[in-house]
Formats: structure tokens, C-alpha cells, sequence
């Protein structure tokens, strides 16, 4: 396996080899997919990036500056993601790249029919809650800092797209399903924070919604959201990880760390932070966002500062 592994990553080490400094493209061609990596070796600007599908960006090493209609000058840093809409142009700015120290890049376009399919399968399961005039759009424009889960992912399927494997091609359909799944659910829950915000009364799962997003700093009791929902104890459970694919628990988890990623961009401090919202320590919520970035709190705050 590790002799396998090793040829492989000869392999493409070797496709690799530049040809051209600026965005030297190495590309593997999946079921209604395809995985490219970037290398740029020298400093430029305002390179255009377009596809005809739905295009994940993820940074592996270095920094861009990307250019969109709609926005000028985000910082793109590794364990971020990008999405571009089906035929949207972005110009890309190259700050750093060097010829011993390429800014490297990796692109998935995946096909319209596929994104589609696994769009509606998501809307059918946000429909119990979210109104009928709200569905899930995965052309939204999407820059966030990811979570290690789905950094977990996109590792997994470069690797399946670069395989010489029996199954890849299954392998590459899963981890792209999974990848366009945790997109959709990025969206899904910011329009259902939306919509709990404008009509916070719309219906239990709303209330709970409401209660958590105002309360981050305090400990949940499952049985004291269950009567604020109007549900029994399991009916409220197995709705809310219906609705929102995990526990409360897990959600709440999931709010304070955005909230938290969100404060280090207005430059708060890593201490203020973290008994803003709740932590006993600093080193548990150090170790907690870790664990759901990859990144410590300190690197995303010098991220910050810098850009």
C-alpha cells in the first residue's frame, strides 16, 4: 500500500513539472467531475478563472487575492473554499507566488445535472421548515473558512481522482456528492438563520433556532428546547437533526465557532473571545477550533491582521 501510495505521488509530481509559470494546470477527469491543481511560480494579477459548471476552490498553499464583479480584493488562504456560479469570471492576483515556493491551488468543476440532482434531495429535506418561497441556490457565491470535516473530504478525493483504483470512479461520485452536500448545508443554514431571524416564531424549531443563536455562551438542556419547540423530547431530537443535519449540540458547537471566525476578522482578541462565548479556558476553546478549522485561533487572527 505504501509502495502504491508512493508511485502515485510520483506520478504526479512529475505531471506536475511546470510547463508554464502562471497557473500551470495538471487536471483528472471524473464521472461528471473534474479535479485540476494549480501552480503558479511567479507574482501576477488579474488572471481570469472561469467554467461552464459549478467550480470548488480550495487553497492548498500560498494566498491569492481574488476579483469578483461583486467584490474586490478577498484574501484566498489555504483551508478556505470558493465557489464560482457556472460561467462567472474571477480575476486572480498571485502576491506571493516564487519559483521555490509555488501558491498552489486545486479547482473541482462539477457538472450542472449533478449538482442539481443532489439540490433537490437537500430542498426536500429543508422543506418541513424553511418557507415555500425559499429554496437552496448552490450557484450562491460561498468564501469561508471550511471546517477540518470537509477538509477531510477534499483530501480524500484528490486522492480518489489521482488513484489508479478499481472503484475510483465510485470512490470520486461519493466524495464529490459529499462535498456539494456540506455546500448546500452551508447555504441551507444560513437561510434558515435568516428566515429564524425575520420570523423567529415561524414554528419550533425556529424558536429553539433563535434561542441558541441569542444564548451561545450558555449550556443547552435538550428537555427545556423540547418544550420551547411545543415537541416531545425524541420528536424535537430527531426533527432538528432532520432539519439541520446534526444535534443541537453539535449546532451550537458549530455557531459559536463561526461567531468565533467571525470576531477574529474584526480583530477581537483570541481571550475576549473565547469567554464571550462560554469557554471556560482559553485552551479549550484554542483546542475546539483547532479541532474544527485546523487552524488555531492566533493563525486565523494574524490571517486577519495581514489582510
Amino acid at each position: 500500500m505504501n509502495r502504491l501510495a508512493s508511485t502515485e505521488k510520483t506520478a504526479l509530481q512529475h505531471k506536475r513539472m511546470p510547463t508554464q509559470l502562471i497557473e500551470n494546470r495538471v487536471c483528472f477527469a471524473g464521472p461528471q467531475s473534474e479535479l485540476s491543481i494549480y501552480d503558479t511560480y511567479e507574482q501576477a494579477q488579474k488572471v481570469s478563472l472561469k467554467a461552464d459548471s459549478l467550480l470548488y476552490c480550495g487553497m492548498v498553499t500560498g494566498a491569492k487575492v481574488m476579483h469578483t464583479k461583486d467584490h474586490d480584493n478577498i484574501p484566498f488562504l489555504p483551508h478556505e473554499s470558493f465557489i464560482l456560479a457556472p460561467k462567472e469570471e474571477v480575476f486572480i492576483d498571485f502576491p506571493e507566488a516564487q519559483h521555490h515556493q509555488p501558491t498552489t491551488c486545486l479547482t473541482i468543476a462539477i457538472s450542472k445535472e449533478r449538482v442539481a440532482q443532489i439540490c433537490d434531495r437537500m430542498n426536500d429535506i429543508m422543506t418541513s421548515v424553511l418557507p415555500s418561497d425559499i429554496t437552496l441556490d448552490p450557484n450562491q457565491h460561498l468564501h469561508t473558512l471550511h471546517t477540518q470535516a470537509t477538509q477531510q473530504v477534499i483530501d480524500r478525493l484528490t486522492s480518489d481522482f489521482i488513484r489508479n483504483d478499481p472503484d475510483r470512479d465510485l470512490l470520486v461520485d461519493f466524495g464529490v456528492s459529499e462535498l456539494v452536500t456540506r455546500i448546500l448545508r452551508h447555504h441551507g443554514r444560513d437561510a434558515l438563520l435568516r428566515f429564524t431571524q425575520r420570523s423567529p416564531d415561524a414554528n419550533g424549531l425556529t424558536c429553539v433556532i433563535q434561542w441558541i443563536e441569542h444564548n451561545l455562551a450558555q449550556p443547552l438542556d435538550i428537555n427545556i428546547l423540547a418544550k420551547m419547540a411545543c415537541m416531545s423530547r425524541s420528536r424535537f431530537y430527531e426533527s432538528f437533526k432532520r432539519q439541520l443535519g446534526c444535534t443541537p449540540l453539535e449546532y451550537q458547537h458549530q455557531r459559536r465557532m463561526s461567531r468565533a471566525h467571525q470576531r477574529l476578522q474584526e480583530k477581537c482578541s483570541v481571550t475576549e473571545i473565547s469567554y464571550e462565548l462560554g469557554y471556560l479556558s482559553l485552551s479549550h476553546f484554542s483546542r475546539r477550533f483547532h479541532q474544527h478549522f485546523g487552524l488555531t485561533p492566533r493563525q486565523v487572527a494574524q490571517s486577519a491582521l495581514h489582510s
